[in-house]
């Protein structure tokens, strides 16, 4: 697959596909503006270049036109981010589209309206696909968080530019970090993974079974294992028609000799909410009318211990409940000790919206390696699956 290093944009106008599916308040105003500013490099490449830019995205699920999810409310928030004047195109395809961006000059950037006001985008229609090919004499995906998705935008367009279809920059990224940890990463290599339920991880479990040295086994699916183990976990969340799936994993950990961490001890509750009464306990003995909420301070530490030691880490799940502070201790700890091996030269991928978010809370963006901009993507992508998205590209 060619990136846009391998390309010079000179009076070209590039057709991006990027992901500006970015948060808004109840004022219509953006919360995060992360994807746009990891969007930032392969625009800025494309105008160096002496390129132009058509920019095209969608913004939640809306059901038809739904001026509350129009590209319009977040024009203001890309033009400074990207330190660009933008012209918006009032719909993605048209005439009246297509006359914008034919008068579009080298430097200059167009964003199209929401795509997802045609349902053909979502349906994945090749007519739909086509009257926006036309929009770009370059196609160029960047958008991670939505290459798992067999849309009009990311992997039916491609079959209209032949040779003219290129990784941005971002994706390159992507597609490379989840490459270090499932491919080329150095040993020992470690996978930390939480959440709720077994059933939502247990693809990627059985993914990286064959390719980690450890597995890290946290927040609400460590109850799981420890029931079908033969522990008590009082009112602790657990998935009783998955503890035979439980078993097996631990089964085949073993016969892969990876080494699988679970918690030891917990910090429970009598209730869940943050001013609950709270218990430091053994998780194997967890009494009715508790349950635990977060990892203690024993398992805290054992997990940072062997975190250290790794020289290739993913982090995919929380601890525990952290989004109460009283029981965001287990995922403050793990996410210190993934910055402490990264210092020492590890390589830490951060992906899956819990864990991106733990990571934003707890100041610690900036002290892992890479933190992935696409939560079912790079799901995805650890379910060992070849995304639609990037497949078009080769």
């Amino acid at each position: 697959m060619k990136t846009i290093l391998d390309f010079d944009f000179l009076n070209k106008t590039a057709l991006i596909r990027v992901d500006f599916n970015v948060p808004l308040d109840s004022n219509l105003e953006v919360i995060d503006n992360t994807r746009i500013l990891s969007a930032k490099p392969t625009i800025l490449k494309i105008l160096k270049d002496g390129g132009s830019c058509v920019l095209m995205s969608h913004l939640g699920r809306p059901k038809g036109i739904q001026a509350s999810l129009s590209l319009t409310n977040i024009v203001s928030e890309i033009e400074k981010t990207l330190e660009r004047k933008i012209t918006f195109a009032a719909d993605c395809i048209g005439v009246e589209t297509e006359k914008i961006v034919n008068n579009i000059k080298p430097g200059e950037i167009v964003l199209l309206e929401n795509l997802r006001f045609y349902s053909e985008e979502t349906d994945g229609n090749e007519d739909f696909a086509e009257k926006l090919s036309k929009l770009g004499q370059v196609y160029v995906n960047d958008a991670f968080g939505a290459a798992h998705r067999k849309h009009s935008s990311t992997a039916v367009i491609t079959k209209f530019f032949k040779n003219k279809k290129y990784l941005g920059l971002l994706l390159h990224k992507e597609v490379h970090a989840i490459e270090k940890v499932l491919k080329t990463g150095e040993k020992p290599i470690i996978a930390v993974l939480g959440g709720a339920k077994v059933s939502s991880k247990i693809t990627i479990i059985n993914n990286i079974l064959e390719k980690v040295d450890e597995i890290i086994l946290g927040g609400g699916m460590a109850y799981t294992f420890i029931k079908a183990k033969g522990g008590e976990i009082g009112n602790s969340i657990c998935e009783n028609d998955k503890l035979d799936l439980a078993l097996e994993v631990i089964s085949k950990a073993k016969a892969n000799n990876v080494i699988l961490h679970l918690p030891t001890d917990v910090i429970a509750a009598d209730d869940f909410c943050n001013n609950a009464n709270t218990k430091e306990l053994n998780i194997f003995n967890i009494p009715k009318g508790w349950q635990g909420l977060d990892i203690g301070p024993n398992s805290r530490k054992s997990f940072a211990d062997a975190i250290i030691n790794a020289k290739t880490i993913l982090w995919n799940g929380p601890m525990g409940v952290f989004e109460m502070t009283n029981f965001a201790n287990g995922t403050k700890a793990v996410g210190e000790a993934i910055k402490a091996a990264t210092q020492k030269g590890a390589f830490s991928l951060v992906g899956g919206g819990d864990s991106v978010s733990a990571v934003k809370e707890f100041g610690l963006a900036d002290d892992v390696s890479y933190v992935s901009t696409g939560g079912g993507a790079m799901l995805e992508s650890l379910e060992g699956k070849t995304l639609p998205g990037i497949a078009a590209l080769q």
